[in-house]
């Protein structure tokens, strides 16, 4: 265990700075199994994406695979598998939820053409809402209400990473951005394929100012789920949520054009909101926390939507 924890941190500084400096205010019984469910996650991303040309769909088999042994009753070989394996037992992290991402992941490999906003949600409810539905169960939060708030906090930072890496993702010949909301902006069927046209320039950013619109709905939801957690870990999601949405307003500022460069928030940016984040929790220190068992498993689209 001591071994994956270690790639794990190295994992979340390399790939994360932003949730690297967040994670360091998570309370320390949690830290380590935030930092291995993280390094986890990475490992499948790059199971994927870091695999041949054509063998992608092997590679996702695998990981289904792999996760079927996850559940089972032996210990896997491998380190970090044994590590979640760990991690999804102390916890009683539900099956369902790392079934789903892996879904999400299968979306990409497939091609997934995303028709209207509701695929996008289902999409980002996979890849990122059960990350935050895993990390209440890790942080072992005390409200089954909680669990809504946390699925919408993830989905919003994973509608503001698809409208930062617009052209990224572009050049992957991917397009996450739905087709209804295209078409009515005034690009119908665009497809992510050669040199970003620049015909697609407005109403792309038009769409973009729209999905952030949406985060912006979730991260209000998202606002309102922070109560329930420890008072070291509402700090460190807090800071999370407010340095990903300066993401969004970052790209507000250059009027939603994608092709102006990726938005990145700096450093010192980052520092100041985690201090904000501190300021702002300290009106709820001390406070009595238990942590306990949480049972029920949250379903999309039924306990997800609408934001």
């Amino acid at each position: 265990m001591s071994q994956a924890v270690e790639l794990s941190r190295k994992s979340i500084s390399s790939n994360s700075k932003s949730f690297a400096l967040a994670s360091v205010l998570l309370p320390a019984a949690a830290r380590d199994d935030v930092a291995v469910l993280y390094a986890w996650c990475r490992q499948c991303d790059d199971a994927v994406d870091l695999a041949p040309h054509g063998k992608q769909a092997h590679a996702m088999q695998q990981l289904f695979a792999e996760l079927d042994v996850i559940y089972g009753p032996e210990q896997p070989q491998d380190v970090l598998l044994a590590a979640i394996q760990d991690v999804f037992r102390r916890h009683q992290v539900p099956r369902e939820y790392p079934q789903e991402l892996l879904c999400g992941m299968e979306m990409d490999v497939q091609g997934f053409h995303y028709r209207s906003l509701e695929d996008l949600l289902l999409y980002c409810y996979r890849v990122a809402g059960t990350v935050g539905l895993m990390m209440c169960h890790i942080l072992g939060v005390s409200q089954v209400r909680a669990l809504r708030h946390a699925v919408h906090l993830g989905m919003a930072m994973q509608l503001t990473n698809i409208c930062r890496d617009v052209l990224e993702d572009w050049g992957l010949r991917r397009l996450y951005l739905p087709e209804d909301l295209l078409t009515r902006a005034g690009a119908p069927n665009l497809r992510a394929h050669g040199a970003f046209p620049e015909r697609a320039q407005a109403p792309v950013s038009v769409v973009v100012q729209q999905l952030l619109a949406e985060a912006d709905r979730a991260y209000a939801s998202a606002d309102l789920g922070v109560r329930y957690l420890p008072w070291q870990a509402s700090v460190a999601v807090h800071a999370a949520r407010w340095i990903y949405s300066g993401i969004g307003r970052l790209l507000a500022g250059r009027h939603f054009d994608v092709t102006a460069g990726r938005a990145v928030v700096p450093g010192w940016m980052k520092m100041a909101l985690l201090l904000r984040s501190c300021v702002v929790r300290l009106a709820t220190w001390p406070r009595r926390f238990r942590p306990v068992q949480i049972e029920t498993v949250i379903h999309f689209p039924a306990d997800v939507l609408p934001l």
